[in-house]
């Protein structure tokens, strides 16, 4: 099987291609990856061992980079292409025509699919369709998709992984001081992670009179905008601003209690790290977090973007060590559902069924 995934970032939906790509190839299936050779992708699927292809299609259903695909794809007998983000569909559905390969596809978010011409047709080609949440699956089925054709495949997260937290010296290079609990989100800067909602949220919970510090990892288009809330609402001392970083895990690791405010998630896959680690959440009940988050059990879930509810979560968890320790420990246990093997279990099954075996 090919994984294709045509996006220049990384991101969790990149983290997540990779990562079953990797397992797929420890159960004995050749699994090749398709990416942008300048994407991080690329150079972490070469790192991991396995079998990479140059994909740079100039836009979306580029026939070019399409008939090139195609060719590789019938050259080595692939079964399945598998296409792990929206673009990719649309190269797929056009590469598959030429190669016969079966298309599935994943979707990662809980967004409408564009009522077009072009989407239904791409989307028609689409011989297995994942979608990793109930939520993803009931906007798809919104969307105009046939229940039937939908198979839920939570996103998964590698349970042999052993995060140490980040030491006391990174966490004072970030500006962070001793002595509180910590709070921490990891999210790119984007609207549907509703970032400004984080910051409010902080100042909520320290109006309260809550004593907590706050990191916020992650970078993008409404940073600027996230500094001057966190200027404005005097939170200099109190929120630090990490930007991207490459140690996300270990800063997880090291929070007392993990936070997310999107408006629209497909599942929330940071969430899994923050559990991995034994870590209470407080988080909005957007999309497929409440397929993750058990409310009272192991986080708190607050209605989309209300900043106040959720800076009142965060401040009953800052200030109760005990509940946080029983909702970490009831997250280690809940994680072990959302493995990295269930995930490829479920994805082989997608793919015995579109081929009929």
């Amino acid at each position: 099987m090919v994984h294709l995934d045509t996006e220049r970032g990384w991101r969790g939906g990149q983290r997540q291609a990779l990562w079953l790509a990797r397992a797929l190839s420890a159960r004995g299936h050749r699994s090749i990856v398709a990416a942008r050779p300048e994407g991080e992708l690329f150079g972490a699927a070469l790192a991991a061992g396995l079998e990479t292809w140059p994909a740079t299609p100039r836009f979306e259903v580029d026939p070019v980079a399409a008939w090139r695909l195609g060719a590789r794809l019938a050259e080595a007998g692939a079964d399945i292409l598998h296409a792990h983000s929206a673009h990719a569909v649309g190269l797929g559905a056009l590469a598959t025509l030429r190669a016969g390969t079966a298309l599935v596809a994943t979707r990662r978010v809980d967004f409408p699919l564009r009522p077009n011409a072009g989407t239904r047709w791409k989307y028609g080609r689409v011989a297995g369709l994942i979608a990793i949440s109930t939520a993803v699956r009931d906007v798809l089925v919104k969307s105009g998709m046939a229940a039937e054709r939908i198979t839920i495949v939570p996103s998964g997260v590698d349970l042999t992984r052993t995060i140490d937290p980040a030491p006391a010296s990174t966490l004072e290079a970030l500006g962070v001081h001793p002595g509180a609990p910590l709070v921490v989100m990891v999210a790119a800067l984007v609207p549907h992670k509703a970032p400004v909602t984080f910051v409010r949220a902080v100042a909520a919970a320290v109006a309260a009179g809550t004593a907590l510090q706050a990191l916020l990892v992650g970078d993008g288009p409404l940073a600027g905008e996230v500094r001057v809330e966190r200027d404005a609402l005097g939170l200099g001392d109190t929120l630090h601003l990490a930007g991207q970083r490459g140690d996300a895990d270990a800063l997880i690791a090291a929070c007392d209690v993990f936070v997310l405010s999107s408006r629209e998630e497909g599942l929330g896959t940071v969430l899994l790290d923050a559990m991995l680690c034994g870590k209470p959440v407080a988080a909005t009940a957007a999309g497929g977090i409440r397929d993750v988050v058990e409310e009272g059990v192991t986080g708190l879930l607050v209605p989309v973007g209300d900043a106040s509810a959720l800076g009142a979560a965060i401040a009953g968890l800052c200030r109760d060590p005990e509940r946080r320790a029983a909702m970490g420990a009831a997250a280690r246990s809940r994680v072990g559902r959302f493995g990295l093997e269930q995930t490829a279990a479920g994805t082989l099954a997608v793919y015995r069924r579109v081929l009929g075996r």
